[in-house]
């Protein structure tokens, strides 16, 4: 939809006076909020309003009215720091962010934060900061439309069919993440992923000379984008021919590199770092706004004119929606199953018995490893959850991740040779096997902005050690409160002779240190299939699945509790037969079993023993005091936690009396039941270690 505002691209003295005001409108708003501040980034939108103006008023398909219209494009601004930008635009179009809110910038209680928040202001898509991060989400946001649009547009019907923009820096471009996700962008040739480059060769603390002087445009070329160079910042025309241009490629994502100058228009500060990180300082907004002939007073001046231009953009995104509104009502008449689908997956519901195919699994003393049970889970849910859609980071035969019979999303061009591919189906965009490389960091945000754009349950897989990789992701999806599943194998020293490299010891405490994200190490196969029923239930926050390599045990549910209590967290697997107890066992993950065993041996000697499994502390820190208490009484003093990593925050669970069996060093490369005993993960020291706390607690 070119022209948003306009009809056609005739620029005459009139409009382009407009066209100047409006600009130097958005810059201003922006200095004025960050001088108020006296903290924030104005060289960013000084210099990038601009080519912000032009795509937000030519070519930007929205309804300021319904931010959350599904078939909106997307616009991301990876370069968070210059949020002004952002809130400027919003605030002039018409989002339900007031001029106040502006004047209220980086201020506690305010809807407009130092870098844009998700779910917190009005239009923002994606919470970026960290760099790097948004421009990853703005890959993921690229493939949930294309995946959306080859499963449900027919024939006359592109019910799904909108781009992704997003303003990129060179700090975005530096920052691994963004190489991962370039080189996927170009592999799958998302061609309506656009992205500006602030190309105003400035970082933070100096010139780009001294550290980022390669051919961004070749390179890029080299990973398979469409490039283009505008050479003045502040050229309008070129813009626009740019980015109709980027709009018609539709084989390849398309960088558009636009020659900005930071802190344009500042007469001390214009070309050097001291416009990026912080505030131009009174005297010199004096200044700037004198060069660039706008008035000193008073702040915050939105000329009239410019105000009700902007806001067409509400009548504009008004009459967009309700066109597509009629187009979806004449697609449910042709096609009602596709758009009864469809309109699950963008309302976020589960359609009836997507879990009634979830197995049972029988008692098993050899039992399974919860990666295998994971897998077969999947297998039992994916065909009727069509937005779960994901895969790892080349690990697919060792994580038990692949979607059966379900295709590998790929560009149609790429199918060469074998058609079917390695998960059958075809090589389509509407496939749902997405093999995202050995690119861990990539993955983390692509699921982000998959997860951000709706309709799509992403999930990613890789090893548990190498989880630190996506941290920055993973901390992001939380923030952001979506629906990300996780699902990490080869959890601890028990994956055996990959060694320490590969062994997880710190990943588990970490994890659990990110607020807002649920980590479940589930101890059977059936708890794993409880893990997977809460992943997909759960659309307010990320889970982080804990899986082992080797093979666990699974428990006879009618001598022990249901499975089900996973559900709060921690429960009692097994109490003390007609005794009160006077030890408390707890375990996670493979060390449920442990704890089993060990039970009976101390049963042996006439202790009464409970068994509590413990595979989400964040579950059950959700629980009500009572019910914590119910399972951890206070009076049961001697307790002891047996679980294969760093013992760090344990004892809010075993209190001052009782003891931990965990790591306080790496692994070693040896078998993994090998690996397991000599670091006292067996029977006989979790006995030995249980009698000595009973006899410390007794005197």
């Amino acid at each position: 939809m070119s022209g948003i505002f306009r009809a056609n691209d005739i620029r005459d003295s009139d409009s382009a006076h407009l066209d100047q005001l409006s600009i130097n409108t958005i810059r201003f708003l922006s200095v004025d909020a960050v001088q108020k501040a006296n903290s924030g980034h104005p060289g960013l939108p000084l210099g990038a309003s601009p080519m912000a103006y032009v795509l937000w008023t030519r070519f930007l398909q929205h309804n300021p009215v319904n931010p959350n219209w599904f078939n909106r494009d997307r616009f991301v601004l990876s370069a968070g720091h210059g949020s002004m930008l952002l809130y400027s635009l919003l605030h002039l179009t018409g989002y339900a962010l007031s001029l106040e809110q502006i004047k209220q910038f980086r201020q506690w209680d305010s809807i407009t934060p130092g870098h844009p928040e998700r779910g917190l202001t009005p239009g923002v898509e994606t919470t970026t900061g960290p760099l790097g991060q948004g421009y990853g989400n703005g890959v993921g946001m690229a493939i949930a439309e294309a995946y959306l649009a080859a499963r449900y547009n027919r024939q006359g019907f592109d019910i799904i069919n909108h781009f992704t923009y997003g303003l990129v820096s060179d700090g975005d471009l530096m920052e691994g993440v963004a190489a991962e996700s370039t080189a996927l962008a170009g592999h799958l040739k998302l061609g309506k992923l656009i992205y500006l480059y602030d190309n105003n060769h400035m970082t933070l603390s100096a010139s780009t000379q001294l550290t980022f002087t390669e051919d961004h445009a070749q390179m890029f070329e080299a990973f398979g984008w469409h490039t283009q160079l505008v050479k003045d910042g502040n050229d309008l025309d070129a813009i626009r021919r740019a980015i109709g241009a980027a709009r018609q490629e539709t084989g390849r994502p398309s960088l558009i590199l636009v020659r900005t100058r930071i802190g344009y228009g500042s007469p001390h500060k214009q070309d050097t770092f001291a416009a990026h990180g912080s505030p131009l300082g009174v005297e010199e907004v004096i200044l700037t706004k004198e060069n660039l002939g706008w008035p000193v007073e008073p702040p915050f001046y939105v000329p009239e004119e410019v105000g009700q231009y902007f806001r067409r953009a509400i009548n504009c995104g008004q009459k967009a929606e309700a066109e597509w509104n009629a187009k979806f009502s004449a697609y449910e008449i042709q096609y009602p199953e596709l758009a009864h689908e469809l309109r699950q997956l963008i309302n976020g519901d589960l359609p009836p018995g997507w879990d009634a195919d979830i197995p049972q699994f029988p008692a098993d003393a050899k039992g399974l490893a919860t990666r295998s049970a994971s897998g077969k889970v999947m297998e039992a849910v994916s065909p009727k959850l069509p937005g779960m859609i994901g895969g790892s980071a080349d690990l697919n035969p060792s994580t038990y991740t692949e979607l059966k019979d379900a295709g590998n999303f790929e560009n149609p061009a790429m199918a060469v040779g074998d058609t079917q591919g390695s998960a059958g189906g075809g090589w389509s965009y509407a496939g749902r096997n997405l093999h995202f490389g050995v690119r861990e960091h990539g993955m983390g945000a692509i699921m982000n902005g998959m997860a951000a754009h709706g309709g799509i349950i992403p999930f990613g897989a890789t090893f548990l050690t190498f989880s630190d990789y996506m941290r920055p992701s993973i901390r992001l999806a939380a923030l952001m409160g979506v629906q990300v599943v996780y699902i990490f194998t080869h959890d601890s020293i028990g994956m055996g002779e990959d060694g320490p490299t590969h062994q997880p010891v710190e990943q588990l405490a970490s994890l659990r240190a990110i607020p807002r994200l649920i980590v479940i190490r589930p101890g059977d196969a059936n708890e794993t299939a409880v893990a997977w029923r809460l992943a997909i239930e759960k659309r307010d926050r990320p889970i982080a699945l804990v899986l082992t390599r080797q093979s666990v045990p699974t428990l006879d549910r009618e001598q022990f509790a249901s499975a089900e209590g996973l559900r709060r967290g921690a429960y009692i697997l097994a109490d003390a037969p007609q005794a009160k107890p006077q030890l408390i066992l707890i375990a996670s993950g493979s060390e449920v079993g442990l704890i089993v065993a060990a039970r009976q041996k101390l049963q042996e000697q006439k202790i009464p023993v409970r068994l509590v499994s413990m595979p989400s502390w964040e579950l059950f820190e959700d629980q009500p005091r009572e019910y914590r208490h119910s399972v951890l009484p206070p009076s049961v003093r001697a307790r002891l936690a047996v679980e294969a990593g760093v013992t760090q925050g344990w004892h809010r669970y075993i209190g001052d009396l009782g003891g931990v069996i965990g790591m306080e060093r790496f692994g070693a490369s040896a078998p993994g039941p090998v690996v397991m005993h000599e670091y006292g993960f067996n029977v006989d020291n979790i006995c030995e270690r249980a009698l000595a706390l009973l006899k410390g607690v007794e005197q």
